[in-house]
């Protein structure tokens, strides 16, 4: 979902100057995209989102000034917000992934991630989708959501039945043609029915979803 034509515009932000060498140089080996900037701490990220207006910003967490969550939230709270935020991290049970993931970001990758991974999920990214596996989230927010949110159930109220139950089997992993099969509907109406689910809660995307569908408790984390 590229702003323009041409390759896609990628940020790179964290602190560790060897780690954002190391991305550039795996990243611009694809013609099809270009790293139009690098941050070494979270404001620097903000500044340059504001300077570059990528496609794609890949996020450290934890970085000295402002840390990679509350860079996150500036980005995507930002008027006409259009890019997507992948969070790097060393560990994949991190509080802060998860708070990261609630402010917006399109998934995560840990910092050891293939080439070949690193490239295709930038690209997955930008298109549009989510980076990040139902069940990576559901340990996400079994181990640091709290009880069920009183606001964020009220937010379910403005969904039709038959939308509650897209959003409880899209938290449980089901893809939109797995949605198809089980609610025996065409992937026309099931991408009609999650994208009427992302709007009237004002979600960017499925992770969205799958955390507030935990939050809310429509779904438990035991549950599967």
């Amino acid at each position: 979902m590229s702003a323009q034509p041409g390759p896609l515009r990628v940020v790179v932000a964290d602190d560790q100057a060897l780690v954002r060498a190391g991305f550039r140089m795996i990243l611009e080996a694809d013609p099809g995209i270009r790293v139009v900037g690098e941050a070494a701490d979270g404001e620097d990220a903000v500044s340059a989102v504001r300077r570059h207006r990528p496609d794609v910003v890949l996020m450290d967490v934890r970085m000295p000034v402002l840390d990679g969550l509350e860079a996150t939230r500036r980005i995507l709270a930002a008027d006409g917000a259009a890019c997507r935020v992948i969070i790097l991290t060393m560990y994949d049970l991190d509080e802060y992934v998860f708070a990261a993931l609630r402010a917006g970001a399109s998934g995560f990758l840990l910092k050891d991630v293939s080439p070949e991974h690193l490239i295709a999920s930038v690209r997955m990214v930008a298109s549009g989708d989510a980076l990040l596996a139902p069940s990576v989230t559901r340990r996400l927010i079994e181990r640091f959501a709290g009880p069920p949110d009183a606001a964020a159930q009220l937010s379910l109220s403005a969904l039709t039945d038959r939308e509650r139950e897209v959003l409880a089997l899209i938290a449980r992993g089901l893809s939109n043609a797995e949605l198809a099969e089980r609610l025996h509907l065409g992937e026309t109406t099931i991408k009609t029915h999650v994208g009427r689910v992302l709007s009237k809660l004002g979600l960017r995307d499925r992770v969205q979803a799958v955390v507030l569908a935990y939050e809310t408790g429509l779904v438990s984390p035991g549950g599967g």
